[in-house]
């Protein structure tokens, strides 16, 4: 260990760190791009001259701002091997806000402008969020089971992200086996290449120069250009997006809620691995930079990344985050990923969903407890019904019968739809209800099943009456929220809760569960 210095501004080891943060980054903003652009038809004026450079400016700050931690702590400690805690763009929340909130409002508003104000609303609240959690992140690590919180996550990862990446794939065979061969080879079987090369990048580049041979892709720079968006314009967007993205808080609140803990168990980690910094500075500065990136035009939130340990196992430095923050900021207010667009085939961006998708779900039982893995299995549930929801109400409003009831998402949709569904043979009984609130429904329901394990049905009951409280006021099970005492939701929510009092009153007499007992 190095002491008696400070860390300097750029070394040998950040190139690798240069590579992490960028090469990841690009590919985030890739997807949000494609999605944006190609599946919800957004205009170039919107992605490319407000979203895009709105993130950029997020990510040069929280860039800056980390290597600044650093500094601060290299120079505190008087140590020259400070790594700068890695940043970017969350991509959990990322797919979250793209397909929970974004489609939604697609399908429900059908006008791009007013769709990119309401997303900006939800990155601002979902940031104010980040910021709160600086406060309340710690209570909420203890009390909320990590079994609950990760299978809701997993189960996005997969039903979103793992299956847009496979049809992706296949959408594009010549392409996109190959290429996915490639980055399976390095990211799953640990190969490399001479001089350590990695396949995930040879599966990039030369899946680019691949495609591009093929002519799936071209060079095209007519949109390289100066977007630097005006702050007064969206700040205005943003007010009016307020009162459209209010049914959607109920997705936005719980991903940044993950968000913020995750942002502090990267942070935490870090401080194993030897840098001591501040976990509530963190938080504090993932939600000011999301939410200065919103006032800008972005839609995703920012947060502290994984890989803190092996930066600091390669030699990486604060100059990393520097180097990568301008590079990203200057790249987004340059246009230069309108050039990129043009040029990365989609495969590309779907080994990345696979991979993200693959490594939640894995991470989501890796990190929990052996015995709560039901409770993961059962978290992972509700995202598919937000998933079936959308899908197939956009293929009943593309059919023309019943648009109307399905217009605004849950709103005005009637019993008439599910009756015909399920009287074609649909999945469908209950799906709507679930899809609504759906992350904090798997958090339930997965910290239920974490307490019932571990014979604990008094805090069992604490889980059921949070349900009654969430779907009182309509944070759960409704399109919007009020204050709704005769739902039969808030009405089955206190009868359990009850049911799980009495049992536990009995637990040392009349009702007893072995401590060793095995569900499997």
């Amino acid at each position: 260990m190095s002491t008696g210095n400070v860390v300097p501004l750029f070394r040998r080891g950040d190139i690798g760190g240069l590579t992490y943060v960028i090469t990841n980054n690009i590919v985030n903003y890739l997807i949000v791009t494609a999605t944006l652009s190609g599946a919800l038809g957004w205009p170039d004026d919107i992605v490319y001259g407000r979203v895009v450079p709105g993130m950029s400016i997020g990510l040069l700050l929280s860039g800056l701002y980390y290597a600044f931690m650093g500094y601060r702590l290299s120079k505190k400690e008087g140590r020259a091997d400070v790594t700068a805690l890695p940043s970017g763009v969350s991509t959990p929340a990322m797919f979250v806000i793209l397909f929970g909130v974004i489609t939604p409002l697609h399908y429900a508003i059908g006008d791009p402008y007013l769709e990119w104000s309401a997303a900006v609303a939800a990155t601002f609240i979902g940031g104010f969020t980040e910021f709160v959690g600086g406060f309340i992140g710690p209570w909420m690590k203890r009390n909320i089971p990590r079994a609950a919180l990760l299978g809701t996550v997993a189960g996005i990862g997969f039903i979103w992200m793992a299956t847009q990446g496979v049809f992706d794939v296949y959408g594009d065979p010549v392409v996109g086996l190959p290429i996915l061969l490639v980055a399976m080879i390095g990211l799953f079987g640990g190969y490399v290449f001479p001089r350590g090369i990695p396949p995930l990048v040879v599966a990039i580049v030369g899946g680019i120069v691949y495609a591009f041979c093929l002519g799936r892709t071209t060079f095209d720079f007519s949109g390289v250009g100066f977007y630097f968006p005006e702050p007064s314009s969206t700040i205005q967007s943003l007010i009016n997006g307020f009162s459209v993205v209010v049914p959607y808080l109920t997705v936005v609140i719980p991903i940044e809620i993950y968000n913020f803990i995750e942002t502090m168990d990267n942070v935490e980690a870090a401080n194993a691995a030897g840098d001591n910094y501040g976990v509530r500075e963190a938080q504090f500065a993932d939600g000011i930079c999301t939410m200065v990136s919103a006032v800008f035009g972005g839609v995703v939130p920012n947060t502290v990344w994984l890989g803190h340990a092996g930066l600091k196992k390669t030699g990486a430095g604060i100059g990393y985050s520097v180097v990568g923050g301008i590079v990203l900021g200057a790249a987004g207010v340059f246009g230069m990923f309108s050039f990129l667009n043009g040029l990365v085939p989609p495969a590309i961006c779907a080994i990345t969903f696979l991979w993200c998708a693959v490594i939640m779900v894995a991470q989501a039982f890796k990190d929990t407890n052996r015995k709560h893995y039901a409770a993961v299995g059962i978290a992972m549930v509700p995202p598919v019904a937000d998933y079936l929801y959308t899908q197939i109400t956009g293929a009943v409003a593309l059919g023309g019968e019943w648009a109307h009831a399905l217009d605004s998402g849950l709103l005005g949709y009637g019993s008439d739809v599910t009756d015909a569904l399920l009287t074609n043979g649909v999945m469908w009984n209950g799906v709507p209800a679930v899809k609504a609130g759906a992350i904090l429904i798997g958090i339930i329901l997965g910290a239920l099943t974490v307490f019932v394990i571990e014979k604990r049905l008094d805090r069992a009951a604490a889980a059921c009456f949070s349900g009654a409280v969430l779907s009182l006021f309509g944070l759960i099970h409704f399109s919007e929220l009020g204050f709704y005492p005769q739902s039969p939701f808030f009405i089955a929510y206190i009868v359990m809760g009850v049911i799980c009092l009495v049992l536990h009153s009995g637990r040392n007499t009349w009702f007893k569960g072995p401590d060793d007992y095995e569900y499997v």
